[in-house]
């Protein structure tokens, strides 16, 4: 049986206060050109548009209107980039402040919502959090259906300072995620000579900067094979050109 959502308290913050402010990045965007409503998506949900992480099928449903933009930003969300490049390197607690953040443009609620929206992902996954996200009512009243979500409340008129950008405050992986990268990738053996097969650092996963031991005999054992292999061309080619002197 699924565990039922809880109720989270709010607390004090930017995205809570009406902002009197006109114009700027951090007022509510007008619905505009479909291009750029495309562009901005990209930037709020994956940060950047490369060529390679677009999705050219669904920015052809939203150009003829076939999808609305809440549509187009739960396909970006589902994508292959964004499930390899958020989902697959955080923990379930960093997932809900990254959606939280591009989804409903504010600061999670604390650690009760953090752990809400955590069990949410426990039972139904990815999927489940991001379509509850988006068919929430503070989606819908703050965003809509033709409408990019944003930071809100980033900026507020009579602050001196506004707040950090959302991807400044919480980019797509941490401290942890590099470590634990960096212990799963060897050492480049290019980087250098010497008995440890480079110049650098060693990986941390390699006991004594060694590589592991059937590595190594597997190595060896391929280095006997290629030297055998090139003293025999040398050996058959010298006796060639040996047997063609003598016919000669």
């Amino acid at each position: 049986m699924a565990l039922p959502l809880l109720d989270p308290k709010p607390i004090t913050q930017n995205a809570r206060v009406d902002n009197f402010a006109i114009g700027g990045d951090e007022a509510p965007r007008s619905h505009g050109d479909v291009e750029e409503q495309i562009e901005r998506a990209y930037r709020q949900i994956l940060f950047h548009a490369f060529k390679v992480d677009r999705e050219p099928m669904l920015e052809s449903q939203l150009r003829n209107g076939d999808i609305t933009v809440r549509d187009f930003v739960r396909g970006l969300l589902l994508s292959r980039k964004f499930q390899q490049g958020f989902y697959q390197c955080n923990s379930n607690y960093r997932v809900v402040e990254q959606l939280v953040g591009r989804v409903l443009g504010r600061e999670v609620n604390g650690d009760q919502e953090r752990i809400a929206w955590s069990i949410v992902i426990a039972n139904q996954g990815l999927e489940g959090l991001v379509n509850t996200l988006l068919d929430s009512q503070e989606y819908l009243e703050n965003f809509g259906f033709d409408q990019v979500p944003y930071q809100r409340g980033r900026a507020l008129a009579g602050h001196a300072k506004a707040q950090m950008p959302f991807n400044q405050q919480a980019p797509r992986y941490d401290a942890y995620w590099r470590e634990i990268s960096a212990r799963r990738a060897p050492a480049n053996p290019f980087a250098g000579g010497g008995a440890q097969f480079s110049g650098g650092q060693m990986s941390a996963a390699w006991a004594g900067g060694q590589p592991p031991a059937f590595a190594q005999k597997a190595w060896l054992a391929l280095a006997a094979i290629g030297g055998l292999e090139v003293l025999r061309v040398i050996l058959t080619s010298a006796g060639s050109m040996l047997s063609t002197g003598a016919a000669g």
